[in-house]
Protein backbone atom coordinates (compact mmCIF):
# COMPACT_ATOMS: atom_id res chain seq x y z
CA UNK A 1 0.00 0.00 0.00
CA UNK A 2 1.57 3.40 -0.82
CA UNK A 3 -0.10 6.62 0.60
CA UNK A 4 1.86 9.38 0.07
CA UNK A 5 4.44 7.83 -0.55
CA UNK A 6 6.88 10.02 -2.49
CA UNK A 7 8.45 11.95 -0.06
CA UNK A 8 10.24 14.28 -2.72
CA UNK A 9 6.30 15.90 -2.87
CA UNK A 10 4.66 18.20 -0.70
CA UNK A 11 1.56 16.04 0.84
CA UNK A 12 -1.02 17.56 3.10
CA UNK A 13 -4.61 16.41 4.73
CA UNK A 14 -7.25 19.07 6.50
CA UNK A 15 -9.54 17.76 8.59
CA UNK A 16 -12.76 17.87 6.64
CA UNK A 17 -11.16 15.16 4.76
CA UNK A 18 -10.24 12.77 7.07
CA UNK A 19 -11.06 9.42 5.81
CA UNK A 20 -11.45 6.92 8.68
CA UNK A 21 -11.09 3.84 7.89
CA UNK A 22 -11.37 0.26 10.10
CA UNK A 23 -7.91 -1.25 11.53
CA UNK A 24 -7.93 -5.34 11.98
CA UNK A 25 -8.68 -4.52 15.61
CA UNK A 26 -12.80 -3.92 16.66
CA UNK A 27 -13.01 -0.26 17.94
CA UNK A 28 -9.61 0.81 16.27
CA UNK A 29 -10.09 3.24 13.32
CA UNK A 30 -7.54 5.11 11.71
CA UNK A 31 -6.76 7.80 8.92
CA UNK A 32 -3.71 7.02 6.93
CA UNK A 33 -1.70 10.42 6.41
CA UNK A 34 1.17 8.16 4.76
CA UNK A 35 2.40 4.39 4.03
CA UNK A 36 4.76 2.86 2.48
CA UNK A 37 3.67 -1.55 3.13
CA UNK A 38 0.48 -3.26 3.75
CA UNK A 39 -0.42 -3.87 8.15
CA UNK A 40 3.11 -3.70 8.90
CA UNK A 41 4.21 -0.11 7.47
CA UNK A 42 5.98 2.65 7.63
CA UNK A 43 3.31 4.66 8.27
CA UNK A 44 1.63 8.11 9.98
CA UNK A 45 -1.73 8.12 10.93
CA UNK A 46 -4.13 9.49 13.24
CA UNK A 47 -6.02 6.59 15.29
CA UNK A 48 -9.22 6.52 17.16
CA UNK A 49 -9.69 3.94 20.09
CA UNK A 50 -13.63 3.76 20.41
CA UNK A 51 -14.06 3.33 24.41
CA UNK A 52 -12.79 0.02 25.63
CA UNK A 53 -11.13 -0.90 23.02
CA UNK A 54 -7.65 -2.26 22.96
CA UNK A 55 -4.55 -4.39 20.73
CA UNK A 56 -3.55 -7.03 21.26
CA UNK A 57 -0.23 -7.14 23.12
CA UNK A 58 2.23 -6.38 19.94
CA UNK A 59 5.99 -5.72 18.87
CA UNK A 60 7.72 -2.52 16.94
CA UNK A 61 10.64 -3.32 15.04
CA UNK A 62 10.75 -0.01 13.77
CA UNK A 63 9.97 2.34 16.62
CA UNK A 64 6.21 3.81 17.62
CA UNK A 65 6.28 7.99 18.43
CA UNK A 66 3.03 8.88 19.25
CA UNK A 67 1.37 11.92 20.60
CA UNK A 68 -2.20 12.05 22.47
CA UNK A 69 -4.38 13.84 20.94
CA UNK A 70 -7.65 13.71 23.21
CA UNK A 71 -9.37 11.34 25.16
CA UNK A 72 -6.80 8.95 27.63
CA UNK A 73 -4.36 6.17 25.81
CA UNK A 74 -2.99 3.71 27.90
CA UNK A 75 -0.47 0.69 27.51
CA UNK A 76 0.18 -1.75 30.31
CA UNK A 77 -0.70 -0.04 33.27
CA UNK A 78 -0.02 3.46 32.20
CA UNK A 79 -1.99 6.19 31.39
CA UNK A 80 -1.28 9.17 29.46
CA UNK A 81 -4.27 11.81 28.62
CA UNK A 82 -3.99 14.03 25.99
CA UNK A 83 -1.35 16.31 25.60
CA UNK A 84 1.45 13.62 26.76
CA UNK A 85 3.94 12.53 24.01
CA UNK A 86 5.65 8.95 23.82
CA UNK A 87 8.58 7.18 22.20
CA UNK A 88 8.75 3.49 21.88
CA UNK A 89 11.92 2.19 20.63
CA UNK A 90 12.71 -0.09 17.95
CA UNK A 91 12.26 -3.58 19.09
CA UNK A 92 9.83 -2.71 21.93
CA UNK A 93 6.52 -4.14 22.50
CA UNK A 94 2.90 -3.02 24.10
CA UNK A 95 -0.84 -3.51 24.50
CA UNK A 96 -2.70 -0.51 24.01
CA UNK A 97 -5.99 0.14 24.84
CA UNK A 98 -8.30 2.92 25.85
CA UNK A 99 -11.13 3.05 28.51
CA UNK A 100 -12.70 6.64 27.80
CA UNK A 101 -11.72 6.61 24.08
CA UNK A 102 -8.92 8.49 22.28
CA UNK A 103 -7.23 10.31 19.23
CA UNK A 104 -3.72 9.71 18.73
CA UNK A 105 -1.03 10.91 16.21
CA UNK A 106 1.33 7.36 15.34
CA UNK A 107 4.51 6.88 13.88
CA UNK A 108 5.64 3.65 12.98
CA UNK A 109 8.46 2.08 11.62
CA UNK A 110 10.65 5.42 11.45
CA UNK A 111 13.26 4.71 14.58
CA UNK A 112 17.19 3.90 13.40
CA UNK A 113 18.14 0.98 15.69
CA UNK A 114 20.20 2.80 17.46
CA UNK A 115 17.35 4.49 19.24
CA UNK A 116 16.86 2.74 22.91
CA UNK A 117 15.75 5.16 25.16
CA UNK A 118 11.82 5.28 26.01
CA UNK A 119 10.43 8.85 26.40
CA UNK A 120 7.22 9.96 27.61
CA UNK A 121 6.80 13.81 28.48
CA UNK A 122 3.70 15.89 29.11
CA UNK A 123 3.39 19.00 27.25
CA UNK A 124 1.00 20.08 29.76
CA UNK A 125 3.44 20.70 32.25
CA UNK A 126 4.47 24.60 31.65
CA UNK A 127 7.94 23.42 33.04
CA UNK A 128 8.42 21.90 29.78
CA UNK A 129 7.96 24.76 27.58
CA UNK A 130 10.52 27.52 26.81
CA UNK A 131 10.99 31.00 25.67
CA UNK A 132 12.97 30.68 21.82
CA UNK A 133 13.07 33.46 19.52
CA UNK A 134 9.70 34.69 20.14
CA UNK A 135 7.83 31.72 20.25
CA UNK A 136 7.18 29.18 23.47
CA UNK A 137 8.50 25.32 22.82
CA UNK A 138 7.79 22.70 24.12
CA UNK A 139 10.87 20.40 23.02
CA UNK A 140 10.00 16.53 23.06
CA UNK A 141 13.29 14.93 20.70
CA UNK A 142 16.38 15.45 18.87
CA UNK A 143 18.84 13.55 17.66
CA UNK A 144 21.61 13.93 14.51
CA UNK A 145 18.37 13.29 12.40
CA UNK A 146 15.39 15.36 13.40
CA UNK A 147 14.17 17.02 15.80
CA UNK A 148 10.48 17.41 17.29
CA UNK A 149 8.71 19.64 19.58
CA UNK A 150 5.31 21.38 20.38
CA UNK A 151 5.44 25.29 18.97
CA UNK A 152 3.24 28.15 19.94
CA UNK A 153 3.13 30.66 16.90
CA UNK A 154 2.01 33.94 17.00
CA UNK A 155 -0.57 35.74 14.99
CA UNK A 156 0.36 36.01 11.25
CA UNK A 157 3.91 34.87 12.04
CA UNK A 158 5.72 32.78 9.09
CA UNK A 159 6.59 29.35 10.47
CA UNK A 160 9.94 28.88 9.04
CA UNK A 161 11.91 31.67 7.67
CA UNK A 162 14.30 29.58 5.69
CA UNK A 163 14.08 26.40 3.25
CA UNK A 164 13.85 23.14 5.01
CA UNK A 165 17.14 21.92 4.51
CA UNK A 166 15.60 18.05 6.39
CA UNK A 167 12.13 18.48 5.45
CA UNK A 168 9.28 19.30 7.87
CA UNK A 169 6.24 17.57 9.17
CA UNK A 170 3.31 19.84 10.89
CA UNK A 171 0.28 18.70 12.50
CA UNK A 172 -2.09 21.35 13.70
CA UNK A 173 -3.14 21.10 17.76
CA UNK A 174 -4.53 24.21 18.03
CA UNK A 175 -5.54 27.54 15.69
CA UNK A 176 -5.01 27.81 12.32
CA UNK A 177 -2.55 27.68 9.79
CA UNK A 178 -2.49 29.01 6.37
CA UNK A 179 -0.86 27.44 3.41
CA UNK A 180 -1.31 28.83 0.12
CA UNK A 181 -5.00 30.25 0.32
CA UNK A 182 -5.57 27.03 2.26
CA UNK A 183 -6.69 26.83 5.74
CA UNK A 184 -5.61 24.27 7.96
CA UNK A 185 -7.35 23.72 11.33
CA UNK A 186 -6.65 21.31 14.36
CA UNK A 187 -6.00 18.02 12.95
CA UNK A 188 -4.53 19.75 9.77
CA UNK A 189 -1.17 18.08 8.56
CA UNK A 190 1.71 18.88 6.37
CA UNK A 191 4.42 17.67 5.36
CA UNK A 192 7.15 19.64 3.20
CA UNK A 193 9.93 17.70 0.93
CA UNK A 194 13.71 18.12 1.87
CA UNK A 195 14.88 22.08 0.74
CA UNK A 196 11.68 23.26 0.34
CA UNK A 197 10.59 26.58 1.01
CA UNK A 198 7.20 27.79 2.58
CA UNK A 199 5.31 30.99 3.71
CA UNK A 200 2.84 28.48 5.93
CA UNK A 201 1.43 31.36 8.42
CA UNK A 202 -0.17 31.10 11.55
CA UNK A 203 -4.02 32.37 11.68
CA UNK A 204 -6.37 35.02 13.80
CA UNK A 205 -5.30 32.89 16.72
CA UNK A 206 -2.04 31.83 16.47
CA UNK A 207 -1.52 28.39 16.31
CA UNK A 208 0.28 25.52 18.25
CA UNK A 209 1.62 22.78 16.46
CA UNK A 210 3.41 19.52 16.48
CA UNK A 211 6.87 20.12 14.01
CA UNK A 212 9.11 17.45 13.12
CA UNK A 213 12.18 18.92 10.89
CA UNK A 214 15.13 16.78 9.61
CA UNK A 215 13.92 13.16 9.28
CA UNK A 216 13.51 13.46 5.38
CA UNK A 217 16.77 13.73 4.63
CA UNK A 218 17.03 10.08 5.03
CA UNK A 219 14.30 7.98 4.82
CA UNK A 220 13.76 4.92 7.09
CA UNK A 221 11.13 2.63 5.96
CA UNK A 222 10.30 -1.09 4.41
CA UNK A 223 9.75 -2.12 1.05
CA UNK A 224 6.29 -1.48 0.07
CA UNK A 225 4.10 -4.50 -0.51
Amino acid sequence: MLINADFSCRAALAPEHYQWVQSPQNGVERVMLDRVGAEKARATSIVRYAPESNFPHHLHPGGEEILVLSGTFSADNSHYPAGWYLRNPPTSGHQPYSHEGAIIFVKLWQMTVDETEHVAINTNDAANWQAQGGREICHLYSDIREEVSLQRINVGEVLFADAIAGGAEILVLEGTLIDAGQTYQSGGWIRLPVDATSQITAGANGATVYLKTGHLSQIIGIDAQ
